[in-house]
Formats: C-alpha cells, structure tokens, sequence
C-alpha cells in the first residue's frame, strides 16, 4: 500500500489561522455511565492535542462528533454535555460551549459570537440524520451548513481538519463531504495513527505476531485471511477462539459460538495451520456474571453446562511464549471477558507479553476498541505499548486493504 499523502495540521498552522473559523472533526465517543460520567475519557485525551494547537493560535474552532447511535433524532441520553464538561475542564470553561443543536439557530448564533481561541462543540452530529445518509445529495446539503458555521456561504474563509481517526472509515458528512467543501488538512491523530498503520503493513519488520481476540470471527474475517499471509504468527482468544475449537471438533459447551463460521475456520487453519494459535486451556462458568464462580480446564474438555469466559493461564503462558521473540505486534480484542475481575487475568496476562516484547525493542500497536479499554481498565501502562489507536474499526479495515473514504477524500 503506497504512503498517504495530504496536508498536516502543521501546514494548516504555518498558513495562519489567527481568527480564522475551523471545523474539525474529532472522535469524542467515550463511554458515559448511568449518572452521566464519563468512564473512560481516552479518546478526550487523544483528540486534546489538536484542539489545543488550533486554540492557542488564535482559530476560532468548532467542533463536530457523535456519541453513541441515535435513531435518527436527538436522544438526551446521548447529549454531548458531558464531553463538553470534559472540554472545559481541559481547555477552561470559559473557552468551551456546547451548542443546543447541530446546524441549528442556537449553532449558528454560538458560531457568529466565538472569540479567537474559543472552542464550540456542535451537538452529537449523528442526532442529524443527513450525517449518515446513503443519499449523497442529503449529507452534502449537511455538509454545506456546516461548513457555513466556520467559512461563510462559500467556506472562503474556513478550513477543516480530521481528527476522527474512530470513523475514517465511514462515508459521512462531517467526516467525508465537508473535506470536498472546504481546505482540509489531517490533525495530529489521523497523521499519527496514518503513520502507524503504514508501518504495519510497509515496513513490518519480521518476525510479526498478531494477537485477535473480541466476539466474533465474522466481525474479523477479513482481517485474519489477510494477516495470516503476511504474519508469523496469528493469536486468537477471546470469544471467537470457540468457534475455531468447533472447527476442531472440539465441545465448547455454551460457550459463544458462530455456527455459520465453522466451515470458514476449518478452511482457515487447513490452510494457516502452522500460523494460527487457539488457547489451550479455558476459564469457564455456569454463567455469564461477575459473581460467576471461574474454573479453567483444558481447552477440548469444555462441559456441556458451561461457557466460556477467558483463556486460561497455561494459554497466556503458550502466548507468552510466542510473543517473545517478535519485533512488530498488532492486537486488537481482548482475550476474554475483561469487564468482570475473575475473567480478566487473560487478557491482562497477553497485554503483559506485549508490554515485555514491547520492553525488548517490539514496535507493538494496541488496535483500539476494547483493547484500548482494557489496558487502561486494567492498570497497564500505556506508555508500555509503542501506540495504541483510537479507532478499532477503521485500523482493521486498513489492514484489510480498504480504502478509508475519510483518509481518501484528504489526498484530493
């Protein structure tokens, strides 16, 4: 895959921004509890850079991002109040509002009245459904008054930076139409996670380790056929690991399993066999729940009354092992139910293999999601891993070979 080209927010920068209205489109979709707290505010964090360069150089910046999936129309549930809460705590509430609406007369008025410096977060972008229309004509009618916030009638005066690397995969308006309104430039996330990505797949350097986990073989078919050529080894845990059990023959009691994928993962390890790694012994439970009482067996002799629920340590053990000797890791899913304590010790055990190879000179990418969620849920350090991603699904997909039309549009 040839490098991507396209501007940089340096580029923006060096240009001036001084007073100037710039859209940008971040990934602000954090995990929000009951009580409205943000549980995990990585993706704030990553996106804070960016913000904060524009900001300090005077751009008057207004923000687009979505939380959650709305049905097409507003949700307060998945208001953005408290990303904006979040914003202000960084950036000083005085610098940072939230508009009542997308592209509406409250948005528009907040967007007229910002000062140099000032922050304005839209309100979540996907409570508008022209933002994820499959009409191109409806989302660049959307794309359009966005872009009137930041440039006039004509953009003229405006700019646009992606920032979002969460939704770079997706054909949207805030991601993709507004690129071809206005000047666009990639922000500091994109450009980074860019970098990373090209590195896995241009110049990887041997031996490559690849460590899947997650749900579902489906939701990662793709990306296994197109790894197993490519890499030295392939590691697969979490609940996908059950259906290629299955494949073996092997009983996975009410463990998780995609009966549809067995003949698929037969296929697969008929043919990458001495790439692919499955677990050898299994953490199971009657049930799924926190409280659930653990207990590990090997990984053929899953009973009929069970499920489960994380590899085993004579898994993280083997992994381990596998993991030490490579120089590029990639991995994406955890290796079990992470969420409930007596079923996280799997996937905290690989993320430990990681950081260890990582430690010993490994370029290690942690492909976000869950992943990215577990290491900070589990006390891991992040500086342990060489780079950990934002967005789970774009990074599979570019690793798939796709085309990202949200990286795409930027070269233009």
């Amino acid at each position: 895959m040839s490098p991507v080209a396209f501007k940089s927010l340096d580029d923006l920068l060096a240009e001036g921004v001084s007073g100037r209205g710039v859209l940008v489109r971040s990934d602000l979709n954090v995990p929000i509890d009951d009580d409205g707290n943000i549980t995990d505010p990585g993706r704030i964090i990553a996106s804070a850079p960016t913000l904060k360069a524009l900001a300090d150089a005077g751009a008057k910046v207004v923000v687009t991002a979505h939380l959650g999936r709305p049905h097409g129309g507003s949700d307060p549930a998945l208001s953005l109040a408290p990303v904006a809460k979040a914003l202000g705590q960084l950036f000083g509430a005085d610098h940072v509002q939230l508009a009542g609406d997308v592209v509406g007369p409250d948005a528009l008025v907040r967007a007229e009245g910002l000062s140099e410096g000032d922050i304005l977060l839209l309100e979540n972008i996907r409570f508008d459904p022209r933002e994820t229309s499959k009409d191109d004509a409806e989302r660049l009618a959307l794309a359009t008054q966005l872009v009137e916030l930041v440039g006039g009638p004509d953009g003229s005066a405006g700019a646009f930076v992606s920032d979002g690397f969460g939704v770079v995969h997706r054909k949207q308006a805030s991601v993709y139409d507004v690129a071809q309104l206005l000047p666009h430039y990639a922000g500091n996330l994109v450009a980074a996670e860019i970098r990373v990505l090209e590195q896995l797949t241009s110049s990887t350097e041997q031996p490559y380790a690849v460590v899947l986990g997650g749900s579902k073989v489906s939701d990662k078919l793709a990306v296994i056929e197109n790894l197993a050529t490519t890499a030295d080894r392939l590691v697969i845990g979490g609940g996908m690991c059950f259906t290629f059990l299955a494949a073996q023959g092997v009983p996975v009691g009410s463990s998780l399993l995609e009966n549809g994928m067995i003949d698929t993962c037969r296929r697969l390890l008929d043919t990458y066999g001495d790439v692919i790694a499955l677990p050898v012994d299994i953490v199971v439970a009657e049930r799924f729940a926190a409280d659930a009482e653990p207990q590990t067996v090997p990984a053929n002799r899953i009973p009929d009354t069970r499920m489960g629920l994380d590899i085993g340590p004579a898994s993280v053990q083997q992994f381990t092992a596998l993991l030490s000797n490579a120089r590029t890791i990639f991995w994406n899913g955890p290796m079990g139910v992470f969420e409930f304590p007596a079923f996280a010790a799997g996937t905290k055990g690989v993320a430990e293999a990681i950081i260890a190879a990582t430690g010993n000179g490994a370029f290690s990418v942690v492909g976000g999601g869950d992943s990215a969620a577990a290491v900070r849920q589990l006390g891991l350090a992040e500086n342990g891993f060489s780079h950990i991603s934002t967005g789970g699904g774009a990074s599979l997909e570019y690793l798939e070979g796709k085309t990202l039309p949200g990286i795409e549009v930027l070269t233009g």
